[in-house]
């Protein structure tokens, strides 16, 4: 399997278990998972046909870790960045005390002005370092980093959330825990 077969098949499951899941004939069961064999039939109806091995492939080497199979691998979910409603069945955990949002440089003023905002997603997505944050930031164009205290945010009662992946997340961060990195 080459990598851009690999990036197709991330690309297609992460449009349809994080965004659309409908439009291939899939719904999401609480924690947003899918058996594994319905997610195939349904690549396979929709002719986008993927073999068992190059899933796990995708679910093992995805560079941001984006999917996960269930202990008995046969249910699959993508971990978080959902814009269909879904309850992952996160539970609350206690973050770092510092935590990271990448962004572009254009969101800066309004982000500084009025926090960020989950936008169309369940949760606004934070990062444990710069390096990934910066990463993220990149996807918008010329990239900001932000500089969040979870820990002050944690202690004032906001609720944080850890998915699979490592990726943080929470419902909203005003703007008096942020400061520009």
């Amino acid at each position: 399997m080459n990598n851009s077969r690999l990036l197709k098949i991330s690309k297609y499951l992460s449009r349809h278990l994080r965004h659309s899941p409908s439009c291939i004939g899939l719904q999401l069961s609480p924690g947003g998972w899918v058996p594994v064999s319905e997610l195939l039939a349904a690549c396979q109806t929709n002719n986008f046909p993927v073999q068992l091995a190059e899933l796990k492939k995708v679910v093992a080497e995805n560079d941001k870790q984006r999917f996960s199979f269930d202990e008995t691998g046969t249910l699959i979910r993508a971990n978080q960045g959902h814009s269909v409603e879904v309850d992952l069945q996160l539970e609350p955990a206690v973050p770092p005390d510092i935590l990271y949002h990448g962004t572009s440089s254009t969101a800066v003023e309004s982000i500084l002005s009025q926090g960020i905002s989950k936008m169309s997603r369940p949760h606004v997505h934070l990062s444990v370092n710069i390096q990934t944050a910066r990463q993220v930031g990149t996807r918008h164009g010329i990239p900001a980093v932000f500089t969040v205290d979870a820990a002050a945010m944690q202690r004032e009662g906001h609720t944080f959330y850890c998915s699979e992946n490592k990726v943080w997340l929470v419902d909203f961060v005003p703007p008096n825990y942020l400061k520009i990195s």
